[in-house]
């Protein structure tokens, strides 16, 4: 789609106008007075202020993510007939609606992520028979009716919180058998940011394999989301996470920036803004962050949610690494350097197995190295035997 920002004007622009009024972000349209279609200063900040609150990257552009999130925000549950298609899945606040309400009476429909999927069909339909309906998958006037009446059956916290804090407890310290997906951000003829013959897609392949050798080596099955020539969308990478049952995913990108002064680490885990989070991602989200940091000399951007397609859609906890900016020098030097590489795969390395540890038997940050993560996986004796 075309990119639209300040300046720009049209029906694309006077359909966003639109939206934003509906939103509240804009003040209501006065009595025979146009919408407008020009993308003035009034509109960039509504739209920061929208992108801001959605997990988005807050610059005022509205691309693909936004004009998805747009659209999806302007629907409330009772709005329309909601039902699991497969070709063309629904999305939209109104279906996060109906996630969390099940959730609230009992049922899982996994993370309130706003994609009607089959784990919600199945739930809706499992609260359909339990109230004596047809069991169809359908939220339509009927269901609705019923999901309104019934008073809630879980409380103490957010279902989906407590349900991802429980399956890591139950998961054990050791990382053997545990399956990871490491997605290497772009591939093919998506090279991602570009600065002369350093590629973003060529590096973070390199930091890819790292990771998943060193994985391996603990006894993780470690899976990567792409070949080294193909590049799916995001859709389908988190569709492939979801396919092998993965337990976690990791997403490994860099940044740019029209500023070349512009440089640092950041990490990215779900959170829509209003109150749906990943605990169990932010908190992997947290653990790299600082892992990082204090292995190299790296500027903190911080942990921050996001809703981006490859987290949002995914079942299990997702993290996005964004390894510093190929646009500034001091980062792309540090980038081109493999040792550099090893250093930020066995930070990750270790931030998952601080994850698993859950505080217990842990030691300092940036103190554990990657043999004593296979000392606390084999023991030392193993490791002399290999």
């Amino acid at each position: 789609m075309q990119l639209l920002r300040r300046g720009d004007s049209g029906p694309a622009v006077e359909e966003i106008r639109t939206r934003l009024r509906q939103l509240g972000l804009l003040p209501a349209a006065e009595p025979g007075v146009p919408v407008g279609h020009v993308f003035d200063d009034e509109t960039d900040q509504a739209i920061r202020v929208f992108q801001q609150g959605r997990g988005l990257i807050t610059d005022g552009i509205v691309g693909p993510d936004t004009a998805r999130a747009l659209r999806e925000a302007c629907w409330s549950l009772g709005d329309r007939l909601l039902s699991f298609t497969l070709s063309t899945p629904t999305t939209g606040d109104d279906v996060a609606m109906l996630q969390e309400r099940l959730m609230e009476l009992g049922y899982d429909p996994g993370r309130p992520h706003g994609l009607f999927d089959q784990q919600t069909e199945q739930a809706l339909m499992r609260f359909q028979r339990d109230y004596g309906m047809v069991p169809d998958g359908v939220c339509g006037p009927e269901t609705l009716r019923a999901l309104r009446q019934l008073g809630r059956k879980v409380t103490g916290g957010r279902p989906h919180l407590l349900r991802e804090q429980e399956l890591l407890r139950r998961s054990g310290p050791r990382m053997r058998g545990k399956r990871i997906v490491i997605d290497p951000g772009h591939g093919g003829t998506d090279h991602g940011v570009e600065i002369g013959e350093v590629t973003e897609a060529g590096l973070m392949w390199d930091l890819a394999r790292r990771l998943v050798g060193r994985m391996s080596a603990t006894g993780m099955e470690a899976l990567l989301s792409r070949p080294e020539t193909g590049n799916p969308p995001d859709a389908e990478r988190a569709q492939f996470a979801n396919d092998v049952g993965a337990d976690l995913v990791v997403s490994l990108h860099t940044d740019a920036s029209f500023s070349p002064h512009a440089q640092g680490l950041a990490t990215y885990y779900f959170g829509n803004g209003s109150g749906t989070t990943s605990n169990v991602g932010e908190a992997l989200a947290g653990l790299i962050q600082r892992e990082l940091l204090t292995r190299t000399p790296m500027v903190d951007c911080h942990s921050q949610p996001c809703t981006w397609e490859l987290v949002r859609r995914t079942r299990m906890p997702a993290v996005r690494v964004e390894v510093g900016y190929i646009t500034n020098l001091g980062d792309r030097r540090k980038l081109l350097d493999p040792a550099f590489r090893d250093v930020v795969a066995e930070g990750i390395l270790v931030a998952v197995k601080r994850l698993y540890l859950l505080g217990q038997d842990d030691q300092p940050t940036g103190t554990f190295t990657f043999n004593d993560v296979l000392a606390r996986e084999y023991g030392r004796d193993e490791i002399r035997a290999v």
